[in-house]
């Protein structure tokens, strides 16, 4: 199990962490910040000056997933990891990158209000030696309070909330061991295993009146997705795709739909790659949206989109097999497609 402490900068999560290791029994402390370091001396400094932020890395992310899971096989756990997380696709790509491992996330955001934030940003000090170094971490955790304020909406969704303001360390540790013991901040999210090999997967496109497309946003990993999935051993990929919405979304599709897409996504470490299929599923009835229904442990929203919207919402893979897939329903074709790429005539 991992106990996750987030909140904005600032905060307290470190020293709250370090207080609740006195009191559950086993625990280990498990900084991602240190990760973070580890790859600003290894990875070339052009590389580095491409993000804002670490966590901007997908190896940072891949790292800190594959490192809680190793630790966990060296000591009884939890793990308690003082972590800031603003970005909700990342924690997608955290959270649901542990579930695969049968990893438990129980998920605690520290609050406080921006005047008592900021008041103990200000009394901060990470470099006694260095006071130009210290004034550069204050100003990183002001500047990035805002980003923790718009957070706010998703993080009290999915979080336990423990009230940090009028609190010490000790006092906010004392709190998330209570509700540790009571059962709070357990959220299922799906433990779908990691691929040992190229997959087959098939996703179907859904319409509304307007022409606008059906995207679903996944709990267990970053950026929206077609409804659809992993293709079932023996199973005909069309069917796999009908069967797929029936589970997420609760629709059940008469006709068969037809292709649209074939596209061949490479291998790329960690993933083994496969063949991904589009079919269009048609335009949904009005009465049809209405009875949407979403696995919560799974998908969290849904909504039709044009296709410029899609853009803003897809990650490039997919957003390029969408724009294909679209210019293959337009003209009453199939396309096959190499990493989202057309080929052939």
């Amino acid at each position: 199990m991992i106990v996750w402490l987030n909140g904005a900068f600032g905060v307290g999560k470190t020293s709250t962490a370090r207080e609740l290791l006195e009191l559950i029994p086993g625990s280990v402390l498990f900084d991602p910040e240190l990760v973070g370091s580890a790859l600003r001396d290894m990875l070339p400094h052009k590389r580095i000056r491409q993000v804002d932020d670490y966590q901007d890395l997908p190896a940072w992310r891949r790292l800190v997933v594959d490192t809680a899971a190793a630790l966990l096989n060296e000591v009884p756990g939890p793990l308690v990891v003082p972590m800031t997380l603003l970005r909700q696709e990342y924690r997608d790509e955290i959270f649901g990158g542990l579930a695969a491992r049968r990893v438990q996330v129980r998920h605690f955001l520290l609050h406080a209000d921006e005047t008592i934030l900021r008041k103990r940003i200000e009394q901060r000090v990470v470099f006694p030696e260095d006071p130009q170094a210290d004034a550069d971490v204050r100003g990183w955790c002001v500047d990035h309070i805002d980003d923790y304020q718009a957070a706010r909406t998703w993080l009290e969704a999915d979080a336990c909330v423990v009230e940090a303001g009028a609190a010490n360390a000790a006092e906010s540790a004392e709190r998330v061991a209570e509700l540790l013991a009571e059962g709070a901040a357990v959220r299922e999210i799906v433990q779908t295993p990691e691929p040992t090999a190229a997959t087959l997967a098939a996703g179907v496109l859904l319409f509304d009146a307007r022409g606008r497309v059906l995207l679903v946003d996944p709990t267990y990993k970053p950026g929206w997705e077609f409804p659809g999935g992993v293709v079932e051993p023996g199973e005909a990929p069309a069917c796999g795709g009908v069967r797929e919405v029936g589970e997420e979304l609760g629709l059940e599709l008469t006709e068969a739909p037809s292709l649209l897409v074939v596209d061949w996504e490479p291998p790329k470490p960690p993933g083994f790659g496969g063949l991904r299929l589009l079919f269009d599923g048609g335009v949904l009835a009005a009465d049809q949206h209405v009875r949407l229904r979403l696995p919560g442990d799974e998908l969290r929203d849904w909504r039709f989109v044009t296709e410029e919207e899609a853009a803003d919402l897809l990650p490039p893979v997919r957003r390029a097999r969408l724009h294909w897939a679209l210019r293959a329903r337009e003209q009453s074709t199939v396309l096959y497609l190499e990493a989202g790429t057309p080929v052939g005539r």
